[in-house]
């Protein structure tokens, strides 16, 4: 049974591919999950696996050498899948400490207990993979409605987040260079799906007209970002992890570029042509609700990603046009409402303290 380290599984893309993982491979895996349990952690993601015998949840920071040495010693690691990460733009602007703390020396700590629990005299252990997942946002921004970042694309982040998911590429990137670490990058475009934050554009813009709030637009609306959907980015990671050559960055895109403003209206559209008229929330949606705001400080304009390499290589793509993952994703959370409910009043950490605190 190979054993898979998964840190920030309880968070958005986390635990979207821990559900894939084990509905894919079954009893075939094990999955250890470590998260500190941060806001964007919700373990209540996952109570679907919960009484898996293959899946265990450790709570723990993974700036926590000790901790993470435990796992180690008890565990034969097979695989890290490193997710954990703190991730939104706008809280590194007010608190960039947090995120070069969590991001870069965090992900030191990881590989350097992974490095010493792989290494021997000879190399390393056989059939080992550490996989760093990253960002397109390293890459800074394109200029222009032409053109895509690339493996090959010199890396230029524009904020503290980006700057420091580019710190810890460059410290991977290190170790695989200088200590021929096995391990492989990925950078993804923006991720959308079930279970993503209420701070992030798609699900914040659902909530708020569900709740007749305005729907804040930063600048013009014009800046453009490519979209993937989740569960398509966790295929992209498990091939990565099985067959990806040792020391690439491979780039996980999703051929879906929208301007920010058409999202927010696509979703208004949607949820429109979704609700039945005797929904009590349908009335309070409407695009009046569409407000603009001033815009981030460094705000890129345009990220678009190209994802020929994996498919060159591994034969990956997306299989999920946004006009289809919009609407499954629209349909997860007026489902899931009282989800949605739970997380924006922070409810969601009683999950935790039933099912773990007093074990």
């Amino acid at each position: 049974m190979r054993t898979y380290l998964v840190t920030g599984g309880a968070g958005f893309i986390g635990s979207n591919f821990i559900l894939y993982m084990l509905e894919k491979y079954k009893q075939e895996i094990k999955i250890i999950n470590l998260d500190s349990l941060t806001y964007a952690g919700n373990l209540e993601n996952l109570k679907s696996v919960e009484g898996l015998s293959n899946y265990q949840f450790v709570k723990a920071d993974i700036c926590d050498k000790e901790a993470i040495n435990q796992i180690f010693e008890t565990n034969a690691i097979d695989r890290v899948i490193h997710f954990a990460a703190e991730s939104h733009v706008d809280r590194s602007i007010r608190n960039p400490e947090v995120f070069v703390n969590t991001n870069v020396l965090g992900t030191l700590n990881l590989i350097n207990v992974a490095k010493q629990a792989w290494e021997t005299k000879e190399g390393y252990l056989p059939d080992k993979k550490y996989v760093q997942v990253s960002t397109d946002e390293v890459y800074g921004a394109l200029e222009g409605d032409e053109g895509y970042f690339y493996e090959t694309t010199p890396i230029d982040p524009h904020s503290p987040y980006s700057a420091s998911k580019a710190s810890a590429d460059l410290l991977v990137k290190a170790y695989m260079d200088t200590y021929h670490f096995p391990a492989n990058i990925t950078r993804c475009s923006n991720n959308y799906g079930p279970y993503q934050f209420p701070e992030k554009l798609i699900p914040l813009m659902i909530n708020n007209a569900l709740n007749g709030k305005n729907l804040p637009v930063y600048g013009t609306g014009k800046n453009v970002r490519d979209w993937l959907y989740v569960m398509d980015h966790a295929k992209a990671i498990d091939l990565v992890a099985e067959k990806g050559k040792s020391g690439q960055v491979y780039n996980v895109g999703g051929h879906n570029e929208k301007r920010n403003i058409e999202i927010v209206t696509m979703i208004i559209d949607t949820l429109l042509e979704t609700l039945s008229k005797s929904d009590e929330h349908r009335s309070n949606i409407s695009h009046d609700l569409i407000t603009y705001v001033e815009d981030r400080k460094g705000h890129d304009f345009r990220y678009a990603i190209a994802p020929d390499k994996i498919k060159a290589e591994l034969g990956w793509e997306p299989e999920t046009p946004f006009s289809e993952g919009i609407k499954l994703t629209i349909a997860w959370y007026l489902k899931n409402r009282e989800w949605m409910e739970r997380v924006t009043k922070g409810d969601y950490q009683k999950y935790y303290e039933e099912m773990y605190q007093n074990k």
